[in-house]
């Protein structure tokens, strides 16, 4: 699965399934409705400056792959590389069992792909269409045996869920254990778990594993096989992929040769990550059994004697589904559609917790290349290790040719302050407790004095970046490649990334902006833990006062309801933070069923933080009628303000109100 554009929102670092990446190692970029066009590619250089061939191939990956693993502190790799319908070069690096030193072998070492799987996935939706027992535009609810709501009562397709448009809200729920006893079948998630939609089918762009095993329970449906069982058959089987697996638990046979994945070579082992959501990302294979999957696209469909789809279906999946900017990614039925170094670039990249995947095939050049690493690492290493990697292969071995800097547009300075402002994904939670992270944790564009642009930084990417207008609200990276659109899609300003096909950014309302919603947090926690302060030291301040009269005694009294509320309101925000924590160190299989008790009392508990905050107004209006001194007054107003706000940050988080599919 695709998880790091998931978790960034959650400022967390990267990325189950589940977790996407493009064609070029996160390389795709949102389509818009309003441009039928699909990214021109650029002249190509007339020769390499490297040739692509093997001596030369593990020459450069024996010096990048090495340094990668030792300095991001990551446990191992394996690489395949194919060319022309044979493998080029298949190398492991670093130990698929640390403590026991067994080495990473692209041949017998399986490896977690994350939302790679869904390679799999939509490649068995696209058989199905070849048989005519699918068709990509019609209502997904006629293949299935639940309903699935539409927002605006436009059905939900195929193609949508293919180009990650159904409309979907994100979800965290249940979506990965390492409990065997806490795995449901798709079928069970899926109706179990249906997501709200924030959007009319097909037009905006938001990431979903919920989609993609939706597509895949429609595929057991109409097949009459079971997912797992079908792609066996039907895809592994006749790409001779004989150390593949979709199975969870990992059938026996396999389990010795699974490398371990770690948060980073110096940790322990993490433990075996179950993807419930199992088409969007639960594949298990090894880098030569890849390299087989690779050479099959790449030769239309055909591996040996064998097709898993005709050549003019294998041709149709690889053309894009949707439209897009020029020179802006886009989908290609299930693949991320690139163009690179001038190239046309297609794939598709995953995340798991701890292992994190990339495949990009080069059709062009009948070139295609797989890699996959087993830690998070140091500080996410893993995530630029992943693009510097596929990067570095493009400029050695397909090297961009040489472009004339574009003029900054004179509009520059006023397009500029156009498109600044505060923006949240469209890939995003917005109901449930575990939207507060999405309210508090946005993307920011700043508009700077020279008329460039400052926006959040693109895959692997460790700071923001300055991007310069180059045409009509559209921004390049200073001395890069990635571009930015400002558009509006359905009366919201919207920022379009050329690097991101499956999210777009979007203005936030001002009720929802992280400024306004982390400043009244602070401001609330401050106050109240002032007032609880005040509560302990006033004692010691108050002592040899003269004995209060009985109008003393009822400011006293409200001061002491108010102190209480505040106290009330502080373990209740406490309970919160307690149960947020796991998002923090990606402990998401905390999150399934099993936590239900624990969310529901939570959420009940919103009713006590309402009661807080009529205490505190109540009390308030109390000092004002006993005539409290001023400072009182003030102290209780201030009070009031910071449990109203404690009620704000509920209702906006998610906090308050019954909501158990988070």
């Amino acid at each position: 699965m695709r998880l790091r554009s998931l978790v960034l929102p959650f400022a967390l670092i990267a990325a189950a399934f589940a977790i996407p990446s493009s064609a070029a190692s996160t390389s795709g970029a949102p389509a818009t409705v309003d441009q039928p066009q699909t990214p021109a590619a650029t002249p190509m250089p007339a020769t390499p400056t490297h040739p692509l061939e093997k001596a030369d191939l593990e020459a450069w990956l024996d010096g990048f792959v090495p340094y990668a693993l030792k300095s991001g502190d990551i446990a191992g790799a394996v690489v395949a590389v194919v060319k022309d319908g044979h493998v080029l070069v298949e190398k492991g690096y670093g130990d698929a069992d640390v403590a026991r030193k067994i080495p990473m072998d692209p041949e017998h070492t399986l490896v977690r792909i994350g939302s790679t799987s869904k390679l799999f996935t939509w490649t068995a939706v696209m058989q199905l269409v070849e048989q005519h027992k699918l068709d990509l535009d019609r209502d997904i609810n006629d293949y299935l045996d639940f309903k699935v709501p539409s927002k605006t009562g436009k059905p939900i397709t195929l193609r949508d869920l293919m180009n990650h448009r159904a409309g979907f809200e994100e979800g965290l729920k249940d979506v990965l254990a390492v409990d065997p006893h806490a795995l449901q079948s798709t079928e069970q998630y899926l109706k179990a778990h249906p997501r709200p939609m924030l959007f009319a089918p097909g037009e905006v762009p938001a990431y979903s594993n919920y989609g993609a095993a939706l597509a895949g329970y429609i595929v057991q449906r109409v097949s009459g096989e079971r997912f797992e069982d079908y792609v066996a058959r039907h895809i592994l089987a006749p790409l001779d992929m004989q150390h593949t697996t979709f199975e969870q638990p990992l059938p026996e046979k396999f389990r010795s040769a699974m490398a371990d994945g770690y948060r980073a070579s110096s940790s322990e082992p993490h433990p075996y990550e179950f993807v419930v959501t199992a088409p969007a990302g639960s594949g298990a294979a090894t880098a030569d059994d890849m390299a087989h999957f690779m050479i099959a696209q790449l030769q239309l469909g055909r591996y040996d004697d064998h097709r898993i789809l005709s050549a003019d279906t294998a041709r149709l999946m690889q053309t894009p589904s949707e439209t897009g900017l020029p020179g802006f990614s886009t989908m290609a039925h299930g693949f991320f559609y690139d163009h690179h170094n001038g190239r046309v670039v297609i794939g598709h990249g995953g995340d798991t917790v701890v292992f994190h995947t990339e495949l990009d095939l080069l059709p062009g050049e009948n070139v295609g290349i797989f890699y996959d690493f087993s830690s998070r690492g140091k500080n996410d290493a893993v995530y630029a290790a992943r693009e510097l990697l596929f990067g570095e292969f493009m400029n050695r071995y397909f090297p961009a040719p040489a472009q004339a800097p574009m003029p900054t547009l004179s509009s520059a300075p006023h397009d500029a302050q156009e498109i600044a402002g505060p923006y949240e994904s469209s890939r995003r939670i917005e109901h449930g407790f575990l939207g507060f992270f999405y309210l508090l944790q946005q993307s920011s564009i700043g508009a700077n004095a020279d008329g460039t642009i400052t926006a959040p930084p693109g895959p692997g990417g460790q700071t923001d970046a300055t991007f310069r207008e180059i045409g009509p609200q559209i921004w390049r990276e200073k001395n890069g490649t990635r571009e930015l659109a400002l558009r509006d899609v359905d009366g919201v300003k919207t920022v379009i990334d050329s690097t991101d096909p499956t999210s777009v950014l979007q203005a936030v309302p001002f009720l929802r902006s992280a400024g306004l919603n982390v400043t009244v947090l602070l401001a609330s926690v401050a106050v109240l833990f002032w007032s609880l302060v005040l509560w302990l030291v006033s004692p010691i301040l108050r002592r040899g006062e003269p004995a209060r009269s009985e109008a003393t005694a009822v400011i006293r009294r409200s001061r002491l309801y108010m102190r209480c509320a505040a106290l009330v309101d502080i373990v209740y925000l406490g309970a919160w933070t307690m149960l947020l924590l796991p998002v923090l160190s990606l402990q998401l299989e905390v999150y399934g069923s099993h936590l239900d008790p624990v969310v529901l009392m939570l959420e009940c508990s919103g009713l006590i933080a309402i009661a807080a905050a009529g205490v505190g107004l109540w009390s308030t209006w109390r000092l004002f009628q006993e005539g409290a001194p001023l400072l009182s007054k003030i102290w209780g107003v201030a009070t009031a303000a910071a449990l109203l706000g404690v009620v704000w940050i509920g209702a906006m988080g998610g906090f308050i109100g019954i909501n158990l599919n988070y």
